[in-house]
């Protein structure tokens, strides 16, 4: 702000902000932009700070966008892994939990060569996202999500070791030779790369739909993935264990009492049934899980795929 221009409606605001109740001031946001009491998300993209600083402390209170560094009371919509929903960049809980695995467990990786396959966000993700890495998009036929370069994972057209890092968020059950494209994910990712992989964990083993099933975007599902896909991603070469929250983790122990799914289609009796426990570690606290929208507990669980 320059010095000959008047600091009353900054005051204004900060008097009025300091009058609306939290919960209301979230649902009143959008109409405040528009007449200027409240910032807008344009740019936010521009403005953040790096993808890997966690939160500060004035960042750890009521609910916070690992993403954009959003802050308020709630996020939009229910509790659950396609929900939760950012109202300054998008991000659903499942985004979030997919990139604070990855910067978590990898710290500061400026400049990495990144390709997140069929990501859901848009232009300024992927812009924030160019700020910090070589970061490039992917999609296999380039319908339904778009991306900078077409690729089919059973026949990945780049160069051996040419990648440092693949975020791949709810793809490989897409995919019907698993194998085949685990197989060539290894060959692509450089060593000493990773790969944060997720797929939706509703069934403790892997089985075939018994019906033809489609996500959303009107994708075939060839595979329901259970706790046996850690079997899979060892036989290809990487290293892996399963990252979840701390308090899926004492769930799966036996250390809490199983969460009642209330129909929601995890099958959370077979996820207990066929869990290896010795094959998880714990990526997000307590206190980190309801910041970030990690809840239900049961919704989070992410591959860390290391390529020795």
């Amino acid at each position: 702000m320059s010095s000959n221009e008047p600091a009353a409606p900054s005051s204004f605001r900060s008097r009025v902000s300091a009058l609306v109740p939290p919960d209301l001031k979230d649902m009143a946001r959008p109409a405040a932009r528009r007449v200027g009491l409240a910032a807008s998300t344009e740019g936010w993209w521009q403005e953040s700070a790096a993808v890997w600083k966690q939160p500060r402390r004035n960042e750890q209170r009521d609910r916070w966008c690992n993403v954009c560094r959003w802050q308020g009371s709630a996020f939009l919509g229910e509790a659950h892994t396609e929900s939760a929903k950012c109202p300054q960049c998008g991000s659903i809980a499942r985004d979030r939990f997919l990139l604070w695995c990855y910067t978590k467990r990898s710290g500061k990786m400026r400049g990495a060569r990144v390709v997140e396959t069929s990501p859901r966000l848009g232009g300024e993700y992927r812009a924030y996202m160019q700020r910090w890495f070589s970061y490039r998009t992917s999609d296999f036929d380039l319908s339904a999500h778009r991306g900078d370069i077409q690729l089919d994972l059973q026949n990945i057209e780049l160069p051996d070791a040419s990648i440092d890092v693949v975020l791949t968020p709810h793809v490989l059950e897409h995919v019907p030779d698993t194998e085949q494209a685990l197989s060539e994910l290894f060959r692509v990712i450089a060593p000493g790369g990773r790969m944060y992989l997720q797929v939706p964990l509703v069934y403790g083993a892997t089985a075939a739909p018994t019906t033809p099933e489609f996500h959303a975007d009107n994708t075939p599902v060839f595979w329901n993935f259970g706790w046996d896909l850690t079997d899979m991603v060892r036989a290809a070469g990487f290293t892996t264990t399963v990252l979840v929250t701390n308090e899926y983790h004492q769930v799966l122990r036996g250390e809490l009492s199983a969460p009642d799914p209330h129909g929601d289609g995890f099958h959370v009796d077979t996820l207990l049934e066929h869990v290896r426990v010795d094959d998880l570690t714990v990526a997000a606290d307590d206190a980190q899980s309801r910041l970030m929208g990690f809840e239900p507990c049961y919704h989070f669980a992410t591959w860390e795929c290391l390529r020795p």
